[in-house]
Formats: C-alpha cells, structure tokens, sequence
C-alpha cells in the first residue's frame, strides 16, 4: 500500500531547479535511503514531503491518519527544561489523557446516575488506551531508548540549555524515536553518534516495522538499514531496488549504456551529415539527402553523460617541526568537573592518530585543551613552539557572510579569481560561493570550511569530526588527502571506515574517563 504520493513536484531555489517533475511513493515497510551529492537538495525535498516548504508545482497526497517524525539538521529544543522532560514530551497524548481521567473522577464525586455511568465508560476507554499504549511503562522505555543513544551517561535531569551540537540532536533522535510514528524521517541522524549509539540505531532501524525515509552519506550504516534507494541528481529523483551497493553497480550500468548509446548515435548523425553534405547538391540523390536531413532533423538526441565535478582536497605543509608535538603531563581535562583520570600522552611528528570513544567523554574538549583553545582542568600541555596547526571544528556558527567573501577575509591578498579556484577544487559550484554562508547545505558549508584549512600551511591538522555531512565522493577525497599529507593527523571520528585506513594509533579516550562507561 502506498503511504505516500508526489506526482510531478518541480521547485526552484536561489535562481536553481532543485527537483523537476519529480515522482516518489513510499510503500508500507519500506526502508529507503534518499542520496546524492550535497547540495542537490535532499533536505528540501523532506521539507516539501513534510509541509515545511510549498513546492512551486504538483502534487503530495499523504495517506489519511498517518502519523510522522521528522528529525532534520536544523530542529532546536525549547530552552528551561531538562532531557527527561523532553522525552516526556514524547507521550504528551498519553499525558493529557491521564488529566482528563483524573478530571472525570474528580467530576464522579458529585453527580447523578447517569452522568456516573458516562464517565465510568469513558473513563474505561481511557484507560483501555493507556494500558494498550503502555503508559505505565513510559519511565522503563525511556531510559531504554535514552541508555542506547548514550543520553543516561550525560544524565537525564541535566537541563538542555547546558547541552552540545551534538548532544541536542541525540536528545531529538531519542525523543522521535520514543514517539515510535508510523513514518520515520531522519537526516543525517548518525553525525553525532558515536561508534556504540550507531549500532544501536541501525539494529533499531533493522527491526523498525514502519516505513522511514533517510539521508545518509554514510554507505556502510545505509547499506545495513535500507532496502531501497532514491538517486537526487540534477533535479530528477530515480528509484533503485536493493542497498547501497547495489544502487552503485546500477548507476554504472547505467552511465555505461549511455554513454554507448550516445556514442552510436553521434556517429549515426556523422554518416547522414556526411550523407548529406555529398549528395544534397547532385540532382540524382538530392531527394536522398533531404529524407536524411527529415530523419537527422527528428532525431530525439541524447546528452552526453556528465562528469560530476569531485572536491579534490589538499593540504599544504608547513616547516618541520620538533619530534614531540604535544607532551601531555598529568593532563586531566574539563570544566567544572573533570571528565578524565591524568593523562599522560605524547603527540609525536608525522604520526597520524584517531581518537574514540563514546560521545560526552571529552573528545572535543581534549583537542581544544592540546592547541590552547580551552583551559586543561590539571596537569598541563607542553607544545612544541613550531607546532602549525590546521583546526576544523565539529561546530561552527553559521556566518552571515557569502562563502566567497568568507574565505577572502581570510586570504585578503588573493584576488577574487583565486578565491573562486580554491572554492572550486572542493566541489563548490558559482552558485555556491555566491552564496551565504548560512544558507548552505551542511556539506557545502563543511567544504568551505575545510577550504580554509587547505590553503594554510601546517604541520598539524586537528580535525574534529569532519566527515559530518559531506557526501561520498567528499569523504574519499578528503581521506585520500589526509593519507597523502606528511604533515601529522590528530582526528575525532565516529567512522571507523573514513580513520582506520589513515591512522597509525587510536586512542579511546574511555580508558581514562572518570565516567562509568
């Protein structure tokens, strides 16, 4: 049974045709992966299919009393509660239901027979739901779902206003999944989980018997959770039978047999020009040529496949420094409490390192303590003085800015056509870097980002989950750089497929965590 309906959807943004005449349905149980390059417009298209944005043409039909849960990149919490008052949040139906029964036994205590028997029946039906819905139970299914995202660690009475990037997002994450609707739909959802909170969500996701829609841009979560795929490219949305792997081996079926099929039609259309451009003049076979011309005339041409413009990242490399980079004596790290036991950790050069560990330990917190952003709680850092370091950051607020002029104030002796080319070797397009900043997609806004670590020189790059957001081909490039770069590596990441290939050692910071892990 089809759940959901878009027949012909066309929508332009920004002067951009972001989906054109597009058609999708979402058939009961099915589990589909929603993919393409950033930029291409996925998240609009959840924000159409959502009511969140009015497409320009066609047509949505949602089928009647479906409920849905939609996790995108930009959900925010209400301040002055706490996680666990959010995730009440989640049976909030159930909640109201409880106060209008309690009302009615309020009302029994003085009324007629009549009236008793009304609410006694309706009380009865209240309570039938409650039972059938599990209310009694709420309190265990929270700290169920909470404990498998990792939320019992950070602690469910903490107050959201005192919450990461990151943390928010799990709290979304667990409060839509406690709302158990009819039809799923995540974006990005595995961005800030760590490595344990991810297999948690894909045995989830496995056994969900509802439909969901995701976006993903990681291939080994996609292919363990999906059972169909929807290609955004160019405008058009095509539909793939099958996991992740499996799309691919179509998609080169398909550029292949295109690409022949354009090629025989391009020399088809040199013999009858040659044809013609021989016979049109001579009287005996000018009638020849002109039936030609008719057939060249009505012929329906094929494009030639596009060749998708791929970032290509690169770092530059900075002088060499000492054989020590950082020294750790001691380190404990922290704010007001400590997060970890002392520390005792070297940094050599030209070593390439991961840090793990599941998510509230203080990964971040330990790499902003190693380059002096943030105060060690004891115990101290010792840096090498011709340390370079190049910094992404996991978070970084959104600027007013357009990309271009973004990273012109950071280059300001470079003129406005080197900006475009630097842009334009991480897979930026015109219309990107004419852009702001903040009206990007999480993946352009992360290559503009990582645009401005690649062209300073440095002999230490400290990367804080950068593979947030950006789609396949980004990820490749962006590994193939770090394996190639001489300089060292100190990388957070929850994708053990993007580090392992890359790095000598991983660190897992739970080792040395206060917390019970």
């Amino acid at each position: 049974m089809s759940i959901l309906n878009v027949e012909n959807v066309s929508h332009d943004f920004g002067g951009r045709t972001i989906l054109e005449n597009a058609s999708f349905r979402l058939l009961n149980g099915e589990h589909i992966g929603l993919v393409g390059a950033n930029g291409e417009g996925k998240s609009t298209f959840l924000n159409i299919i959502t009511g969140k944005l009015a497409p320009d043409s066609g047509k949505i039909e949602w089928c009647k009393r479906i409920t849905t849960g939609y996790l995108d990149q930009h959900t925010v919490l209400k301040p002055g509660q706490t996680i666990y008052e959010v995730l009440q949040d989640a049976f909030k139906y159930y909640y109201d239901l409880e106060q209008e029964m309690l009302s009615m036994y309020e009302q029994m205590a003085d009324c007629d027979d009549k009236t008793m028997n009304k609410l006694m029946d309706e009380v009865g039906e209240i309570q039938e739901i409650l039972d059938h819905g599990g209310f009694y139970t709420i309190d265990v299914k929270i700290k169920e779902v909470a404990g498998g995202l990792g939320l019992n660690d950070i602690g469910l009475d903490k107050p959201v206003d005192a919450l990461s990037g990151g943390q928010r997002s799990k709290v979304l994450l667990t409060k839509l999944l406690l709302e158990n609707p009819m039809i799923l739909i995540l974006d990005e959802p595995t961005n800030y989980l760590d490595e344990n909170h991810i297999s948690w969500l894909i045995s989830f996701l496995q056994n969900y018997e509802n439909a969901f829609i995701l976006v993903s841009h990681d291939v080994s979560f996609l292919n363990k959770v999906i059972n169909v795929i929807y290609h955004l490219e160019d405008g058009i949305l095509t539909r793939y039978k099958g996991d992740y792997d499996y799309y691919l081996q179509q998609v080169e079926l398909k550029k292949r047999q295109q690409v022949a099929d354009y090629q025989k039609q391009q020399k088809e259309i040199a013999d009858l020009e040659d044809f013609i451009a021989r016979n049109k003049a001579r009287v005996a076979t000018r009638n020849m040529a002109s039936s030609r011309q008719k057939k060249l005339d009505k012929m329906n041409l094929i494009s030639k496949p596009k060749e998708k413009v791929k970032p290509v990242f690169s770092f530059l490399e900075a002088r060499t420094p000492g054989k020590v980079l950082f020294e750790c004596k001691d380190l404990v790290i922290g704010y007001d409490t400590p997060l970890t036991k002392p520390m005792n950790l070297v940094f050599e050069r030209n070593k390439k390192v991961a840090i793990k560990g599941v998510n509230g330990l203080g990964k971040t917190t330990l790499l902003k303590t190693l380059i002096g952003m943030q105060k060690a709680y004891s115990g101290k850092v010792e840096k090498d003085p011709f340390v370079e370091i190049g910094f992404f950051e996991q978070e970084e607020a959104a600027s007013s800015k357009k990309a271009l002029d973004y990273l012109w104030e950071e280059f300001p002796n470079r003129n406005n056509g080197e900006i475009r080319a630097m842009l334009a070797k991480c897979g930026l397009t015109t219309d990107h870097i004419e852009s702001l900043m903040k009206v990007l997609s999480g993946g352009e806004n992360a290559k503009v980002r990582l645009c401005k670590i690649m062209n300073r020189e440095a002999n230490v790059l400290v990367l804080d989950e950068p593979t947030n957001h950006l789609d396949v081909d980004a990820k490749e490039s962006l590994q193939n750089a770090l394996k190639n770069y001489k300089g060292s590596v100190i990388l957070v990441s929850h994708e053990p497929d993007f580090y392992l290939p890359i790095v000598d050692e991983v660190i897992n910071l739970e080792d040395c965590s206060t917390k019970i892990i």
